[in-house]
């Protein structure tokens, strides 16, 4: 699928792969795959950081979002001190001191390897030029990447740019001769990093509801030497079923520091409802939600009618209603072969060393072990860090082929009690906050 599944011949593909881009020139809609210059410095608060390292976006719907950026040698684009501030509110509101990838994970069904592609496989050497084609209407910013495999460390790889999503909302008025309705906007950051025969594009959406999603894509090629139909577990690809692209598995994770209001003493909150038959007399039946507060590091796992939320020790909306951000997971299929892929979500008190779900290589002290699944042990949150696992598991088709079409995996934040109201409710609505009634 994107690399020959012996570590050696991975290795020397990546590294041909760099020499021959730099050779060739650039590619259909990129630039050389050259991998990154020496590390940027890192950002200050989000007021503080340089204009080069700073990411400012007011979008047409009236909300601005601030935040800071710099590039890790391991995890890539890291975003800093990011900040929400929609109309009407008199100033930022602050949501993460720092997001980031905490991993790729990818065994391959064969058994035969896997790869920690963050932390084992220069995931961050690969960024990408990106050609202004792929950028549209929007800037892109010359990143330095540390301990550079190229002569040249200036590589032109990270895309800020502004997306429209489709309706934000529609409502006909109660007088049936009005329609509210608009155009969601969202600021867009990405990068594109290659590894092997994949590349991964890297994707943070801030919409102007106060929303955050993070996606990783997969695209590139299938590895052409990869094709062993002796395994009995790839699926054909091309002529008959004489070569099976061997199937493999794709674990993301994703590390959130979050500093709602601008405290990093955020409380954990997790919901459960259970349905109950009709009793006598009931017409249907009937729902209970119950709210768990997490005081200790959790092991979590997603499950029908179960939800999280992170909650600002600090800050309150203008109904007096405590900020908090609800995590809302995306699709996944969980990989079930490694102790950190067994659970969908990690929460963990913060650790200034604990940076990688797997092949973490930072010293964290004797007995911390190298996986967040370790670093749950029962301490209290205080400084509270979340960890999402998004799985998809790649069997190959006939169609990635050739170049592979983006599969797609993440999973988003939503704003709950940010604002008193729809940060994007038009002024005629502006009155309707509450058990309003029409106006006589």
């Amino acid at each position: 699928m994107r690399v020959n599944s012996n570590p050696k011949a991975r290795t020397r593909a990546a590294a041909g792969l760099t020499v021959a881009a730099l050779a060739a020139g650039a590619t259909a809609g990129a630039g050389p795959a050259t991998a990154q210059p020496k590390a940027a410095p890192a950002a200050p608060a989000a007021a503080e950081c340089s204009t080069a390292y700073r990411i400012e976006q007011k979008l047409s719907t009236g909300t601005t979002w601030r935040m800071c950026w710099r590039y890790d040698g391991k995890a890539g684009l890291v975003l800093e001190n990011i900040s929400y501030q929609p109309k009407g509110e008199p100033k930022q509101i602050k949501v993460l001191n720092s997001a980031r990838l905490g991993q790729i994970h990818v065994p391959y069904d064969d058994g035969k390897v896997e790869y920690d592609d963050l932390t084992g496989f220069d995931f961050a050497q690969g960024l990408m030029n990106l050609a202004p084609g792929e950028c549209p209407g929007g800037t892109i910013k010359t990143v330095k990447v540390p301990d550079s495999w190229n002569e040249d460390p200036n590589v032109k790889g990270l895309c800020t740019t502004t997306r429209s999503r489709g309706h934000a909302y529609r409502m006909q008025g109660d007088t049936a001769n009005k329609v509210f309705q608009t155009e969601g906007k969202d600021l867009l950051v990405y990068t594109v990093n290659q590894v092997g025969w994949y590349e991964y594009m890297t994707e943070w959406r801030f919409q102007d509801d106060g929303t955050i999603t993070m996606n990783v894509g997969a695209t590139g090629s299938l590895s052409w030497d990869d094709y062993d139909a002796g395994d009995g577990r790839g699926w054909p690809i091309g002529k008959g079923a004489s070569a099976k692209a061997t199937s493999h598995s794709h674990n993301a994770f994703w590390r959130l520091d979050f500093a709602l209001d601008g405290s990093t003493k955020n409380k954990v909150e997790q919901y459960d409802s259970t349905v109950s038959a009709p009793t006598r007399g009931q017409r249907a039946p009937t729902t209970k939600t119950t709210r768990t507060k997490v005081t200790k590091e959790l092991a979590g796992d997603s499950k029908a009618y179960r939800w999280w939320r992170m909650v600002s020790a600090t800050g309150k909306n203008k109904d007096g209603h405590a900020r908090s951000y609800e995590i809302v997971p995306g699709p996944t299929t969980k990989y079930p072969g490694r102790s950190y892929t067994k659970h969908d979500l990690y929460i963990t008190q913060y650790n200034k060393c604990e940076l990688f779900a797997s092949n973490n290589p930072g010293n964290c002290g004797a007995g911390a072990g190298k996986s967040v699944d370790k670093w749950v042990n029962g301490q209290a949150l205080t400084h509270p860090v979340v960890w999402m696992n998004i799985g998809f598991h790649h069997i190959a088709r006939d169609e990635d082929q050739q170049p592979m079409p983006v599969h797609w995996q993440g999973f988003s934040i939503a704003p709950r009690d940010v604002t008193a109201m729809n940060p994007l409710t038009p002024d005629g609505l502006g009155w309707q906050n509450g058990h309003w009634r029409p106006r006589s």
